[in-house]
């Protein structure tokens, strides 16, 4: 049977269209579209159990994975077979869920999961950017309980001109790249980095997108109204009781106040609410704790967070009793660790962030192979979250999804400000070892102090903070918190990251909880942000103000060469032989990459030892040394013959060329130790090529003033008269040559 297949196109503009279908594929999933623009398109399916799971949270899985088949090719390693997924992956899995996981109900406990697969794919459509859209269009086309419907797009900046789900070439010359996801009414997450823009600019290119999600949720509307809504689902809800509420609300709230209002550390203020929630519970009987269950707890973490956000609202307060727009103390220190290229600490009141810096050649990079894109790069930081820095016991299973995008923020921070002409592979790595607030922030500190430690020469110093928002509908009141604790992240409306210089935005990190927060608002809360950004960053740079003059003693050192292509093979040798004996004996690492365009190749050496990287360019100009017609050279002999010496050029080591006895003196020379012997040093004239030998010719008698009334001897005529003698000869038994029969 034909299936029945709905569809519903979106404009881009520029001749660009996004396509959401359904009806002919996984029909058995409870929601499920194929999202296409041009050659790219991504199959989209969500499920969810019927049966509430036996826990107190929502287990959403969102899945994204790019097929190998979808672009031609085949999976790299043994197996052949796309295995764990790649960074690349992962962060679009987080840009999905953010936006997502807050629509659901408190209350819904089924196990969801989304999983989104790129099934074909275009060298001009960057898939991650539809992928929010196709998880909303899916969900609509289910009975799940979900509040409205989401989408989200890339916007990009050239000459001035927002662009919409720009190409990844168009982002090579774009000055914003962010992912924006919203709702029809209300921005719910932002990620992205700029070259260092506004806070005004930032919020304009957020406007932009917001337009064209709207239409994008317009489409998915459509769709759902062609298939038929399907009414949502009942489930267990959990049970709610007002009267409990009000009572635990008023045996903690004063209390919980107090203690916020006292302005201790993290440890001692968790102790002194956990007291307060145990009162709270031992006011109830065992038979009422079994007959509420979860509700009491429940009950006094709202108390708890309504005290919290009433404190701050009314008298500006804060739970570590700082004011709203204060920073904590910061200290910090570069070269910590005596054997790393470059390391620093950044410490902001209980967050500490160790980080390292190493220096490599361009065999270091990260190398990159997705079905979407293949690379390398060349900058990249990894980012560890182990369980002490919070003062927790748990098994470390490998680098979670919150390591792998804490990374990539501080990453996008940065990369912009290393400069283009950095000879190095540069790896920064950054150890939390606190954490009460924003450890990702404190690694862009810390990373940048530690890449002007290791003398790799920034740009421009970069900060961030770490920023949240408290609103109250009903009296209109709101409070931008800077630099925020980890507490303050949860009950806060808004957690918002923003890096930069001293000139602008770098990286953002946004995820808004509020519905219809105003663009005023946004824009106070970036303006605030900003001020604490030049406050933390007065703080790096009194610790260190500009990048060393060079890398460490112990550091390689970095030097390239462009050569030839013509020259690779002899630096290679056969089989590798001269480049591991060279790299043996200088104790350097060398690696060469040819430039297929320029036809040349980048020779790169590295090296802790400067004469060790002199004998490798020494061995590189003499493989390149061409002498020229006419100029003299310094040579050195190096080995006797009885027609001559073999000499060396001293400026190129290696470069041997026969001086011919006939070219030692103007004199005739019956022995060539009676000019020149081992070991002497003089100058030569180089001649060009012997048409007789097609070999190299110098000469030192060229140099030398001719003696007085010396003669030129007359050219030889022996050559010619055996010549013409065997000419003669030819023509005689040509003549005597009797005619060949017919």
């Amino acid at each position: 049977m034909i299936p029945k297949v709905f569809k519903e196109v979106i404009d881009l503009g520029d001749g660009r269209k996004i396509s959401i279908e359904t009806g002919k594929l996984a029909k058995q999933a409870h929601g499920s579209v194929v999202v296409q623009s041009g050659k790219c398109m991504l199959l989209c399916t969500v499920v969810s159990n019927y049966v509430q799971s036996d826990v107190d949270f929502l287990p959403l899985t969102v899945d994204y994975r790019e097929k190998f088949a979808a672009s031609g090719r085949y999976p790299g390693g043994f197996f052949k077979r796309e295995a764990r997924p790649s960074d690349g992956e992962v962060l679009t899995m987080r840009l999905v869920d953010r936006v997502l996981r807050p629509l659901f109900p408190k209350d819904y406990h089924s196990e969801t999961q989304v999983m989104i697969q790129l099934m074909s794919h275009d060298e001009d459509v960057m898939p991650d950017a539809m992928a929010g859209l196709a998880a909303s269009a899916a969900i609509q086309l289910s009975d799940f309980p979900f509040e409205c419907a989401i989408s989200e797009c890339r916007v990009g900046r050239i000459d001035g001109k927002f662009i919409i789900n720009p190409t990844r070439a168009q982002l090579e010359i774009s000055d914003i790249d962010m992912v924006i996801g919203a709702s029809a009414d209300s921005v719910m997450m932002v990620e992205g980095e700029m070259g260092e823009i506004s806070e005004e600019e930032m919020v304009e290119a957020i406007k932009f997108a917001h337009e064209a999600i709207k239409a994008q949720i317009t489409a998915q509307l459509k769709l759902a109204k062609a298939v038929g809504q399907k009414d949502v689902r009942e489930y267990e809800t959990e049970r709610e009781d007002e009267v409990l509420a009000k009572k635990i609300h008023a045996l903690a709230y004063d209390k919980v106040y107090a203690v916020a209002k006292a302005g201790s550390a993290k440890h001692e203020r968790s102790a002194a609410f956990d007291a307060i929630k145990e009162e709270v519970k031992a006011s109830f009987s065992e038979e009422e704790i079994t007959e509420y269950g979860n509700m009491v707890s429940k009950y006094y973490y709202k108390a708890e967070k309504t005290a919290v956000r009433d404190l701050t609202l009314n008298e500006g307060l804060r739970l570590d009793g700082r004011k709203t727009n204060e920073i904590r103390p910061i200290w910090c220190e570069v070269d910590y660790l005596p054997s790393t290229h470059g390391s620093a600490i950044f410490t902001r009141g209980e967050t500490q962030a160790l980080a390292t810096v190493t220096l490599g050649t361009s065999r270091e990079a990260n190398q990159i192979d997705m079905p979407s894109y293949e690379g390398e790069e060349t900058f990249y930081l990894h980012y560890n979250f182990p369980p002490f820095s919070t003062g927790e016991a748990r098994p470390i299973r490998g680098t979670s999804r919150r390591e792998v995008g804490h990374g990539n923020l501080a990453q996008r921070a940065l990369k912009r400000m290393i400069p283009s002409d950095c000879p190095y592979t540069v790896r920064v790595v950054s150890e939390v070892l606190e954490s009460n607030g924003s450890s990702s922030m404190a690694t862009v500190c810390s990373g940048t102090m530690a890449l002007m430690d290791a003398g790799v020469q920034l740009k421009k110093p970069v900060s961030g903070i770490a920023m949240g928002l408290i609103t109250d509908t009903e009296t209109g009141k709101y409070a931008v918190l800077s630099d925020i604790l980890g507490d303050e992240d949860h009950l806060g409306d808004m957690d918002f990251k923003v890096t930069g210089t001293a000139d602008g935005i770098t990286a953002c990190q946004m995820d808004i909880k509020v519905k219809g927060l105003a663009y005023e608002i946004l824009v106070k809360a970036l303006k605030q942000a900003r001020e604490g950004r030049l406050h933390i960053l007065g703080k790096l740079v009194e610790t260190i103000a500009v990048p060393n003059d060079d890398v460490k003693p112990h550091a390689p050192k970095m030097v390239t060469r462009v050569i030839p292509n013509e020259f690779i093979g002899a630096l290679i040798g056969p089989g590798g032989k001269v480049i591991q004996e060279l790299q043996k004996a200088t104790k350097t690492t060398i690696v060469i990459n040819e430039d297929p365009i320029t036809e040349e190749g980048i020779v790169e050496i590295l090296g802790t030892n400067q004469e060790g990287i002199d004998a490798v360019l020494a061995k590189i100009d003499s493989l390149m040394f061409k002498p020229k017609v006419g100029e003299s050279y310094n040579v050195k002999v190096i080995k006797m013959l009885d027609f001559g010496a073999v000499v060396e050029y001293l400026d190129a080591p290696g470069n041997e060329v026969l001086l011919h006895v006939s070219e030692l003196a103007w004199e005739r020379t019956e022995n060539v130790s009676d000019v020149v012997n081992m070991g002497d040093v003089f100058d030569v004239k180089y001649l060009g090529i012997d048409p007789r030998t097609r070999k190299d010719k110098v000469s030192r008698k060229a140099l030398l003033p001719k003696p007085e009334g010396y003669t030129e001897r007359p050219p030889r005529e022996s050559s010619n008269r055996r010549d013409d003698r065997r000419g003669a000869g030819r023509d005689s038994r040509d003549r005597d040559r009797k005619p060949r029969r017919d």
